[in-house]
């Protein structure tokens, strides 16, 4: 499973941040890594520079073998916990759907 991070230009993605988010998803997702293509994480601010609650944003994308992407969004104080609850909405949604694959 590759993991693509996006970030937009109020932050600057560093290594150890980027490492430290990568390790996150790969541990909450683990259970469908051989099924996880690719995972695009996209992170940005929806208030720009200006301070706000819960405007950091996450969507994660996920391409899933011979099946169309499933994408989720969160919203937080911060970018890890936007990145966090976007991975909690993602495993619910992969749990339904391959749950549902599973009774047929």
């Amino acid at each position: 499973m590759t993991i693509q991070f996006n970030a937009d230009n109020n932050l600057t993605l560093h290594e150890g941040f980027r490492d430290k988010l990568n390790d996150l998803l790969s541990d909450e997702l683990d259970r469908y890594s051989e099924n996880i293509t690719r995972l695009e994480v996209h992170l940005s601010d929806e208030n720009g520079l200006k301070q706000g609650q819960d405007d950091k944003r996450c969507v994660i994308e996920a391409r899933v073998e011979h099946k169309p992407p499933i994408a989720v969004t969160a919203y937080a104080n911060n970018y890890e916990l936007a990145v966090n609850d976007a991975a909690e909405k993602l495993k619910k949604t992969l749990d339904s759907k391959f749950g549902r694959m599973q009774n047929y």
